[in-house]
């Protein structure tokens, strides 16, 4: 019989005595042994604040500060379940998620407080933890014994939402093994122990801090040094001063770290390990190289549905092997997709066909559920598998590509395009930080390519233009239509792009934007005047 995945409070409770590691956050350093008695106070203060009749379900609206790592870790031995409150979130939309998650209370501090004000919370108490009402209720419980609390492995832990690209963010039901076991596994993969510091800079009311940074130092007993938020000027001296070995991150941060001037000792530091998902091909190898550091891109969401791990010998631009019981599918039929087939240049040729949804044929791995939200549920779980909503095409010797979301999937001209493919083409330019392509409509073929770029100084768009004439795997359906160039994107707090909000503004943009019009090889400023035209073509 295979052993049971020790519970997220296994891991903590393991601690308990080390007074020589524990959280490291600005000039604070906080042992473990410390933190953990402390835990176990926090959990008494709030079980007497909860109503045992209702869900024991706490949110948390906090930057990264060591009272977020506290409030974890008083969910793992006390048996709350923490949710995660994403601070970009406004008004109603912040307040529904207090409410789906069924937060009695909710911890913030002053600085978030007020996103709160004047949002009809009902019954939800407030604690700020830098009043004196909160040094009250910890000093009352001050000493508590480790709650009676024995939690298994499938037992509910957090709520963490979604990021929310493709619509409102749904409240994913995050287990005990869910946190624990790829704390574990990803600390003897990566060979860390108490030597070892961890560096989250990435937010804890997400799923990658928590799963594959913090749960890391709990399991290799390391020590967990926090950034309240991300910062690229400041992470190398983050990382020289708290001597991290281990850095994780979501996203674009690696190219924000990139994009800062390069130092002649930049290598000279301590990180081993640099460990993330959503990484462009581009930054992998350029921030390993200048840093000196093995840089890994997993693949992955919070909901578990579908792992890729990126194995020695995967090819550039690649995610890894299709694992053993993942598919590509078409959504429509349910059928496998044919393998990617490839030109002399290296540009898919039938990425139409090839092109499907991944998907978990064997279950639904370790996907738990959302909170309260059947509907949402019912559409990635289809008759016992679980369906991402990610894009994908795989080669003939079974390696994997991303493509896209389902969501973001444009159909140009009879076409069905993934954005991946052609933001990881266009990144290849020096001086683009970052791109993203979306869809903006067309009345003739449906839709059309856009993309837009964050370039450094420098940039010069007849130069781009004709660095898009010349990628010879960039095929004809894929080139761009509109080209805007800005100087942020729309993210979210997770630092994934909002496409759909570029989709929405279309060419009518403050930003400078360029326009290429069908069977024409160059591009034109778009006016006021051109806005004003396409719209009303589209309008008829």
């Amino acid at each position: 019989m295979t052993p049971a995945t020790p519970t997220v409070t296994d891991l903590l409770l393991a601690l308990r005595d080390d007074s020589d590691h524990g959280i490291l956050f600005e000039e604070q350093r906080i042992p473990w042994s410390e933190h953990v008695g402390t835990c176990f106070d926090l959990a008494a203060a709030l079980a007497a604040l909860l109503d045992p009749a209702a869900p024991p379900h706490v949110g948390v609206l906090l930057d990264n500060v060591p009272e977020f790592a506290l409030a974890l870790g008083a969910s793992a031995v006390g048996g709350t379940v923490l949710a995660g409150l994403n601070p970009t979130r406004r008004g109603a939309a912040l307040a529904g998620d207090i409410a789906r998650s069924d937060c009695q209370i909710v911890i913030t501090d002053s600085e978030k407080a007020h996103l709160l004000d004047g949002l009809d919370l009902g019954d939800v108490r407030l604690l700020r933890i830098d009043t004196p009402e909160w040094d009250d209720l910890l000093d009352a419980h001050r000493g508590s014994p480790a709650p009676d609390t024995s939690p298994e492995p499938d037992d509910l832990f957090m709520l963490i939402f979604t990021s929310g690209t493709s619509g409102d963010p749904k409240a994913v039901r995050v287990t005990h093994k869910m946190v624990s076991g790829p704390g574990i596994m990803l600390a003897e993969r990566f060979g860390l122990n108490a030597t070892d510091t961890t560096y989250a800079s990435m937010p804890l009311f997400h799923s990658g801090a928590v799963m594959a940074c913090w749960s890391i130092a709990l399991a290799a007993g390391a020590n967990f040094a926090l950034r309240r938020k991300f910062s690229a000027s400041g992470f190398l001296p983050d990382v020289r001063r708290f001597g991290a070995t281990f850095a994780h991150y979501v996203g674009k941060p690696l190219a924000y770290v990139l994009a800062t001037p390069e130092h002649g000792d930049d290598a000279d530091n301590p990180l081993k390990i640099v460990y993330g998902n959503e990484g462009s091909p581009s930054a992998l190898v350029e921030f390993a190289r200048r840093f000196d550091v093995r840089v890994v891109d997993g693949f992955g969401s919070t909901e578990g549905g579908v792992l890729i791990s990126r194995l020695p010998g995967t090819p550039p631009g690649a995610l890894g092997p299709l694992p053993q019981g993942v598919a590509v599918l078409d959504p429509e039929t349910g059928l496998p997709c044919p393998v990617a087939e490839f030109d002399d240049s290296g540009h898919i040729t039938n990425a139409d066909k090839a092109t499907g949804e991944l998907v978990n044929t064997a279950g639904t791995g370790s996907f738990s559920g959302y909170y309260k939200n059947p509907e949402a549920e019912a559409e990635r779980v289809r008759n016992g598998q679980y369906w991402s909503g990610d894009l994908g095409y795989v080669d003939a010797d079974g390696y994997l590509y991303f493509a896209g979301r389902s969501s973001g999937w444009m159909r140009v001209d009879g076409e069905n395009l993934g954005t991946a493919p052609i933001e990881n083409i266009l990144a290849r330019h020096p001086k683009v930080l970052e791109v993203a392509a979306y869809a903006v409509p067309d009345p003739q073929v449906g839709d059309r390519v856009a993309v837009a770029l964050v370039a450094s100084d420098g940039f010069d768009f007849a130069e781009f233009a004709e660095f898009l004439s010349e990628q010879s795997d960039l095929g004809p359906k894929q080139m761009p239509s509109f080209v805007r160039v800005t100087s942020d994107l729309p993210k979210t707090a997770t630092y994934k792009v909002l496409g759909r909000s570029l989709s929405a503004q279309r060419w009518n943009s403050p930003d400078p934007t360029w326009f290429r019009a069908p069977g024409s090889a160059s591009f034109e400023p778009v006016t006021e005047e051109l806005q004003h035209k396409l719209d009303a073509e589209l309008d008829r």
